[in-house]
């Protein structure tokens, strides 16, 4: 099965690890999931980072807004996994987030992401 979403644009993809450097030593910084299946590809949308959560022990998320939301269409948080340690895996930013929500930052920052199957 797919999933399909927005891919992070790579020529941004360095300057945001710069200005967000990663926590954990595997930075991932990669996609935004929509959703499981084999659904059509979504359409182009505004995304900017909003917020950020980091368990202090190997997982840390940036929460996106998608067209102006947060919320997926299955009750979780849009986010791009940012970094994560040595055997954690990225499908834990859904259960941190529905966990312990997450903390806004400062000023949101506008990112290109461009839909994808993935």
């Amino acid at each position: 099965m797919g999933v399909i979403g927005w891919k992070l644009d790579r020529k941004e993809r360095d300057a945001l690890l710069e200005r967000f450097p990663p926590r954990y030593p595997e930075a991932v910084a990669d996609h935004v999931t929509l959703e499981k299946g084999e659904a059509p590809l979504p359409p182009d949308v505004t995304a900017k980072i909003v917020g950020h959560i980091d368990d202090g022990v190997g997982l840390e998320a940036m929460v996106v807004a998608v067209d102006g939301s947060t919320d997926r269409p299955d009750d979780s948080t849009f986010h791009i996994t940012w970094s994560l340690a040595p055997g954690r895996r990225a499908v834990e930013s859904n259960d941190l987030l529905k966990e312990r929500g997450w903390e806004a930052i400062d000023e949101p920052v506008p990112v290109t992401v461009n839909p994808a199957r993935f």
